[in-house]
C-alpha cells in the first residue's frame, strides 16, 4: 500500500498538470471488444474524479451510444460543418462521461478547407480545457487518416485477444504507428481471457516481437477476463461496470485502470511533458503542404 507521502506526491503532480491527455483506443482487428474497453475505461476514470470525454471515430460503425443506452442525432461532423455548436455534439454519457459520435465524413479530412481544419483543431482544444482525458475510440485497423491522427496523440491502448490473427493484427497496427512515430507511448491489454496465465503469455509474446522488429519496448496494461456478464450489460445497454460493478472483470477493470492513472501522471512529469503537443503535432500533420 501506498505510504501518506506517496499519496501527497501523487497529488501535487496532478495538481500541476498536464489535462487534456490524449488517449487511443485501437486494434489491429474487429472484434475484441474495443469499444465495450474504451467506455468502461472512460467509466472508471470518471469514478477517480476524472473528467473524462469519448470521440467514438469508429466512422460508420460507432455504438459507444448504444453501449451506454443512448442517442445521439449530431455528431462530430455536424459541428465542423456549421450544422451545430460544438456543446450540442457533445453528450452525457454514463457515471458522468461525456461522448461525441465521429460521423462518417471524418475519412476524408485531408480533403477539407482550411476552415474546417481550424474548427477540428478548435474542437480539440476545447477539450483539452474541459477534460483531464480526452479518449479516441478507434475503428479497427489503419487508414492515412486515423494514422495521421494516432501519430499526434500521447498515448495509445492497443487490444488483442489470445487468438493469433488478433495477436498479428495488433503487431502490424503497433508497427504502422511506429513508423509514424518512434516515440509513441504504447499499453498493451489482452481481453477476454480464459485465465490470467493465457492473458500474461499473449502480453509478452507482443512485447518480445516489438523488442526484436522493432527494438521498442512496450508497456503491459494486463489483461481482462472473459466474462458472461459482459453479453448481459450489452444486451441490457448498460456498462458491466455500472450493472455489475462486483463481476470479475469490473473489478480487474477497476484496479487496472487505478494503476494506470498513478503510473501515468507520474510519467507525464517525469518525461517533462508538456500541455499542448498533441495539437501541435496535429497542426503540424493536417496544416503541411497547405497555403
Amino acid at each position: 500500500m501506498r505510504d501518506q507521502a506517496e499519496n501527497l506526491r501523487i497529488k501535487m503532480l496532478e495538481s500541476q498538470g498536464a489535462l487534456g491527455r490524449s488517449i487511443a483506443i485501437v486494434s489491429g482487428k474487429g472484434g475484441v471488444g474495443k469499444t465495450n474497453f474504451s467506455t468502461n475505461f472512460a467509466i472508471n476514470l470518471s469514478k477517480l474524479g476524472k473528467k473524462v470525454v469519448v470521440l467514438d471515430m469508429d466512422i460508420g460503425m460507432g455504438n459507444v451510444n448504444i453501449l451506454m443506452g443512448k442517442t445521439s442525432p449530431y455528431d462530430l461532423k455536424h459541428y465542423l460543418f456549421g450544422e451545430a455548436p460544438l456543446e450540442e455534439v457533445i453528450y452525457d454519457g454514463s457515471h458522468g462521461v461525456k461522448y461525441i459520435s465521429g460521423g462518417s465524413g471524418m475519412s476524408s479530412v485531408m480533403e477539407w478547407s482550411k476552415d474546417r481544419i481550424s474548427a477540428l483543431f478548435n474542437a480539440f482544444e476545447q477539450l483539452q480545457k474541459s477534460f483531464d482525458y480526452i479518449l479516441f475510440d478507434m475503428g479497427a485497423g489503419a487508414t492515412n487518416w486515423s494514422l495521421d491522427l494516432l501519430s499526434a496523440i500521447d498515448e495509445i491502448i492497443v487490444i488483442t485477444t489470445a487468438e493469433p490473427t488478433a495477436i498479428t493484427d495488433a503487431y502490424s497496427m503497433m508497427k504502422y504507428i511506429h513508423i509514424k512515430d518512434n516515440d509513441k507511448t504504447f499499453y498493451l491489454l489482452c481481453n477476454r481471457s480464459y485465465s490470467r496465465e493465457e492473458g500474461q503469455d499473449t502480453l509478452n509474446r507482443l512485447r518480445s516481437t516489438m523488442k526484436q522488429f522493432l527494438k521498442k519496448d512496450v508497456l503491459l496494461l494486463g489483461s481482462l477476463p472473459e466474462d458472461q456478464m459482459v453479453r448481459k450489460a450489452v444486451r441490457e445497454q448498460v456498462p458491466f461496470s455500472i450493472a455489475y460493478p462486483d463481476s470479475n472483470i469490473s473489478k480487474t477493470l477497476k484496479a487496472m485502470v487505478q494503476q494506470f492513472v498513478e503510473r501515468n501522471v507520474v510519467e507525464i512529469h517525469s518525461s517533462n511533458d508538456k500541455q499542448g503537443t498533441f495539437l501541435s503535432k496535429l497542426r503540424s500533420i493536417f496544416l503541411k503542404g497547405r497555403d
